[in-house]
């Protein structure tokens, strides 16, 4: 057997090499950073709000009818056709009407015709009566003849403006520029007064409605702007009225939002924030927080490296949003440096 020895020193120095980590090891041990800009939370004075959930409706809406009976013509519009202010719908069969005024237009003449010997004969007796040539009784009977004739143009005249007025009903318009929402009847089909052929909607501006208590209610007023949300996108709202409602201690927020394009549909869900007092919380700026699916985090820079936190965040004030819990005051998150846009083109 061979053995081998070794001074103290030397042991000493490959007891330090075993035990040492290497240059590797020590720079996978370090921090992990994320590129950006670290920024410390502090807590920051918000206004307070209340939602109110409610639906946003178009401002104008009709559905049309006609005061005829008949046959539906011609329906000249499909659901969905945008149509201008007084442009032709539907055409109802007016026929019958067409034969009235015919008649009206003959009782029209005939009147007409008495009136002018009636006017022809009280001239006459007029300047007999006053040459002493007739009698007062004459005179008033002429006089009573024409007030007659007079009250007979009057009324086939008056005839034919409510035929002519029942004969617009024959053609039904739209009452204003929109979209055909509805179509109830197809040609061939019997309209009658009252019954619905064609929905038009202008859906150019929305009308959120919202129910609140009266406390929150006191807080609004006509003509103040709100920030809104319509299927999850924001919007301001001018608040058009508050009126209570008529079943319970409640009221009603009526707001107005814009929109021409037709961004936001009808009947979409709608959130109202209305201002309240104000109190204290974390604001982190929204170019921070991310996003996987409904999820929310940011990146939270520590000792240990940065790491992904996830929040509960709220409202959103400006470029900041609230967080509501995940974060307290003094962590330090990392704002992600801005992606510059990709060039027409290139991928």
């Amino acid at each position: 057997m061979r053995i081998r020895l070794f001074d103290a020193s030397t042991v000493g120095v490959l007891a330090l090499a075993a035990c040492s980590p290497s240059g590797t090891e020590m720079a996978s041990h370090a921090p992990v950073r994320q590129a950006g800009t670290p920024y410390t939370l502090k807590d920051t004075t918000v206004q307070a709000v209340f939602d109110a959930d409610g639906v946003a409706q178009p401002l104008r809406q009709a559905t049309l009818s006609t005061k005829l009976m008949g046959n539906v013509v011609s329906v000249l519009v499909r659901e969905g056709d945008a149509v201008t202010a007084g442009q032709r719908l539907v055409r109802i069969d007016a026929r019958e009407l067409a034969a009235r005024q015919t008649q009206i237009a003959a009782s029209i003449a005939d009147a007409e015709a008495i009136q002018s010997d009636a006017a022809t004969q009280a001239a006459r007796i007029r300047a007999l009566y006053a040459d002493s040539a007739a009698t007062r009784s004459q005179l008033d009977a002429v006089e009573t003849g024409l007030a007659r004739a007079n009250a007979g143009v009057h009324v086939a005249r008056a005839s034919a403006a409510e035929l002519g007025a029942m004969s617009a009903y024959a053609d039904v318009r739209a009452p204003f520029a929109g979209i055909v929402t509805h179509r109830f009847v197809d040609p061939g089909a019997f309209a009658t007064p009252g019954a619905p052929l064609v929905t038009v909607q202008d859906a150019s501006q929305l009308r959120l409605t919202a129910t609140v208590t009266p406390d929150i209610a006191q807080l609004v007023r006509r003509g103040q702007l709100l920030r809104a949300t319509v299927e999850g996108a924001q919007v301001t709202a001018r608040v058009e009225g508050v009126v209570p409602s008529a079943s319970s201690n409640l009221y009603t927020i009526n707001a107005l939002v814009p929109n021409a394009r037709g961004a936001r549909l009808s009947g979409s869900v709608a959130t109202l924030s209305v201002p309240q007092n104000t109190r204290s919380a974390l604001v982190v700026p929204v170019s921070a927080v991310s996003r996987s699916g409904d999820l929310t985090g940011v990146t939270l820079r520590t000792a240990e490296g940065d790491e992904k936190r996830w929040v509960q965040l709220g409202h959103t004030t400006g470029t900041g949003v609230e967080v509501i819990s995940g974060l307290r005051a003094g962590d330090v998150i990392v704002i992600p440096p801005a992606v510059a846009p990709t060039p027409a083109g290139r991928r």
